[in-house]
């Protein structure tokens, strides 16, 4: 659940950047798809999905 909510999160920031022509606006929100970005990976991290049976 929590890593639908970091690519929702990622896909917003994404879209408002498509969008975005304030410089101030377009820095913040990379930093702030960056920091979501490093969320997903750190939370990917400490949960792995675990191996399909075969």
């Amino acid at each position: 659940m929590a890593d639908f909510v970091f690519k929702a999160n990622i896909a917003h920031y994404k879209e408002l950047l498509a969008t975005e022509a304030d410089a101030q606006k377009i820095e913040m929100l990379h930093k702030l798809l960056a920091e979501e970005e490093a969320k997903l990976a750190e939370w990917r991290k400490q949960n792995p999905r675990p191996k399909a049976a075969e």
